[in-house]
């Protein structure tokens, strides 16, 4: 029927590619029984009049089998959102940051200086942590209340608050991406024989020891730090991988608001030079909503959002109701268990129809061979 004269020379040539993926397809399908799916008597009518028919079909069921395969083998590696392994091929330092800091690195330990306002939020910082780490013990040794645990300083700096932490009994790793900070930190530390058995300090950004630290700390400190990093929800993701189960995050921060801006840069940094300029970008500050909103989606659970406020005539900060400013939270890494996301539920059932379809599948594919 396809051999007549009538047909164009373009006609020919599709006919005969027909017919060469046709032989192609008759060599890969031998093993195929044909009365398995048409009977004897058609079947040389449908592969002369059609014969893409099983090619096609064996086309078909190729790629819908490995569609299936392909979606139970993303459903086996897939992990919800904060417990996916971070890659670090991506960066939460600002470069422009780090020349800031690395100009200032050897000012650190200069109460009277551009660090002063650091140095005085230590009277609340230090206990608002040490407070909240002890209602997760049931004992503590007098003097060293945070002996046994582990603490990360992120963005640690000069060491100002690495060093309190230590001496209240905790192994604390500071980190800081500023080498010309992390060489002041080690040399301050040197002169207590105490803290420098207690304290480490790596030149390195978070996300570069997520892998190697996971799940290693019972508290993660990010003092005056997320006003400066440029993927804040990265941040979180590897603060909350490093962290223990129900471990802890402290964070303290600047709010993003219209007075914080007049405040916090254009009378701290322009006018009365408390700080340098340049030290602060208002685009970066976040309010403790959106601060609330990032953690809690990446599962760790506020507990405690405070607002702070400095006194830039006596140099001493207070704890305040007002978050318009400065404010410190408290997050806990939240459990799995405790907190099922509503997806798993529906990837559940999900993935037992893809399994019972590759089962369908398989069925399918024995009868074929027999």
């Amino acid at each position: 029927m396809w051999g007549g004269s009538k047909l164009s020379s373009s006609g020919r040539r599709f006919l005969g590619g027909l017919r060469a993926g046709f032989r192609s397809t008759q060599a890969d399908s031998s093993r195929l029984t044909t009365s398995a799916v048409y009977p004897k008597n058609q079947l040389s009518w449908i592969l002369q009049v059609k014969p893409w028919v099983f090619n096609e079909n064996r086309i078909m069921w190729s790629k819908s089998y490995s569609m299936t395969f392909a979606c139970l083998n993303w459903m086996k590696n897939y992990r919800l959102p904060w417990t996916r392994p971070y890659s670090t091929s991506r960066t939460t330092v600002d470069s422009s940051e780090v020349k800031t800091f690395l100009a200032l690195a050897h000012r650190w330990w200069d109460e009277q200086g551009v660090y002063a306002p650091l140095h005085s939020m230590n009277d609340l910082r230090v206990p608002f942590i040490r407070d909240n780490l002890l209602k997760t013990v049931a004992n503590h040794q007098p003097g060293k209340p945070l002996s046994g645990m582990k603490i990360l300083d992120v963005g640690c700096g000069g060491g100002l608050l690495t060093e309190p932490l230590g001496r209240l009994g905790a192994s604390v790793i500071g980190i800081d991406p500023v080498d010309e900070n992390i060489k002041t930190a080690q040399h301050h530390k040197s002169f207590d024989p105490v803290l420098d058995e207690r304290i480490e300090y790596r030149t390195c950004s978070l996300e570069e020891i997520v892998q190697d630290t996971a799940e290693m700390f019972d508290a993660v400190v990010a003092s005056e730090v997320v006003e400066h990093v440029i993927d804040l929800e990265t941040f979180i993701q590897c603060c909350f991988q490093v962290l223990k189960p129900n471990g802890s995050l402290f964070i303290t921060t600047i709010n993003k608001t219209q007075l914080s801006y007049a405040l916090g840069i254009v009378f701290s940094e322009q006018i009365a030079g408390i700080v340098p300029k340049g030290t602060h970008t208002w685009e970066k500050f976040v309010s403790p909503e959106k601060l609330e909103s990032i953690l809690e989606s990446n599962g760790l659970s506020v507990q405690t959002v405070v607002g702070m406020l400095y006194n830039p005539f006596s140099g001493y900060w207070h704890w305040s109701e007002n978050t318009s400013l400065n404010y410190a939270a408290h997050a806990l890494k939240s459990s799995l268990q405790e907190h099922p996301a509503p997806a798993e539920f529906a990837l559940k059932g999900e993935t037992e129809e893809l399994q019972a379809e590759a089962s369908t599948n398989s069925g399918v594919q024995e009868e074929l061979k027999k």
